[in-house]
């Protein structure tokens, strides 16, 4: 019997986990909306489902968006907003959302050449901000973030429809195997793991901290890995990794003494603006989902755009 399902990635029902191939392409357009990646690097992202450019931005352009990351975070107004994620068990700053709005240096990061093209050129259409920010591991407080796929986040908890939204991450500092850095399970964006679990309303308060739905089983997570491996995303300051959406991934605890900071960008085509959540769930905030600011982001002209005092 053929069952039809109106929802092609279907989770958090009433039904187990299952592996759904994955229905939407990896590169849309063929690749050729933009120009900014080779054929060879192309290929590689759609093939591993990211991609890691060591040495993209220069270590002036790094310090001045380090240090204003650092500024942010000791900025009372942002401290006490809701844009500002605390570590669980302590007050430790683990994320800063909206940077790309709170910033001016960051709203020109966003539309830094050298990041939006790619996105561009991936995916095929113009691109807004879904979602921005700044990630802190601090040292010896950092706790870790469970393996899990944005997309089936975004799908259930913010109407996504498609797999057709990047995510690219600035690495501030050093990202080494000792603090922590993402993990990725190459090719495991071929495959949506639909997860069990019903959604709790507001959500978001508790899984910006930890992920308690939305996280795929145990079963499924092995196969990926059996299949793909797992990377980890290692680079000096200055480097970027382009992930796509359905790239499961995930990171470690920082029980070392070097922080880690990044900036996080992700790109969602302007063809594949947010539903109603899934359930009846009340929409996410703007910072964590952009509804009313997806407008198409106008790319800045020159690459050098980013730099201290700019």
């Amino acid at each position: 019997m053929v069952t039809t399902m109106t929802d092609l990635y279907d989770s958090r029902t009433d039904r187990g986990t299952a592996i759904i191939a994955r229905q939407d392409p990896v590169v849309y357009a063929g690749g050729a909306y933009a120009q900014a990646l080779s054929a060879e690097q192309l290929a590689s992202y759609e093939s591993d489902g990211f991609l890691l450019i060591e040495d993209l931005f220069s270590a002036e352009e790094v310090q001045a968006l380090l240090d204003e990351i650092r500024r942010m975070g000791k900025d009372p107004a942002i401290l006490g907003g809701e844009e500002s994620i605390t570590e669980p068990g302590s007050d430790a700053l683990r994320s800063v959302f909206r940077v790309h709005e709170l910033s001016q240096l960051l709203n020109k990061l966003a539309r830094d050449p050298r990041l939006i093209h790619v996105a561009r050129q991936i995916l095929g259409s113009e691109v807004y901000i879904h979602q921005s920010r700044a990630n802190m591991k601090p040292g010896f407080k950092g706790k870790e973030f469970y393996w899990h796929s944005d997309f089936e986040t975004w799908h259930v908890e913010d109407g996504m429809p498609a797999m057709r939204a990047l995510s690219c991450s600035l690495l501030l500092t050093e990202n080494n195997a000792c603090n922590g850095p993402l993990m990725v399970v190459p090719g495991s964006h071929r495959h949506f793991i639909s997860c069990q679990g019903k959604t709790p309303e507001n959500h978001y308060r508790s899984s910006l901290k930890k992920q308690e739905y939305g996280v795929p089983d145990p079963v499924s997570l092995q196969l990926l890995a059996e299949q793909g491996g797992v990377r980890a995303m290692t680079g000096g300051a200055g480097s970027v990794v382009f992930f796509d959406c359905n790239t499961m991934h995930g990171s470690n605890g920082n029980i070392s003494p070097w922080p880690r900071a990044n900036v996080f960008m992700v790109y969602n085509s302007v063809e594949n603006r947010l539903s109603p959540p899934k359930y009846g769930l009340a929409p996410r905030p703007e910072h964590i989902a952009a509804r009313r600011g997806n407008a198409a982001l106008a790319p800045l002209d020159a690459p050098a755009a980013v730099a201290a005092g700019d």
